[in-house]
């Protein structure tokens, strides 16, 4: 399985939901606080992203797949899971 990133915020419902979608696939995943980071993290993330605005910013493996509503629409097309295995 491929290693999920989620970069959040800790009070983004946003954030929590794709962390609660995660959890009930039983996919484990590293979370990061963008709080937390550095200014060069911040600027790495945004290039890798195509300065996506929004938490949270969700990879998985090397590819940047969006928000959660990206999350949750790959989910509902039967496409997340052959995602996270590839």
């Amino acid at each position: 399985m491929k290693p999920v990133t989620i970069y959040s915020k800790a009070t983004c419902p946003y954030c929590i939901s794709a962390k609660r979608l995660l959890d009930q696939k039983g996919v484990a995943y590293t979370e990061i606080d963008v709080f937390g980071m550095s200014q060069a993290e911040t600027d790495e993330v945004a290039v890798k992203t195509n300065h996506y605005r929004t938490v949270p910013k969700i990879f998985i493996g090397d590819t940047f797949i969006g928000g959660f509503s990206d999350l949750d629409a790959l989910n509902r097309q039967g496409k997340l899971d052959e995602l996270l295995a590839n």
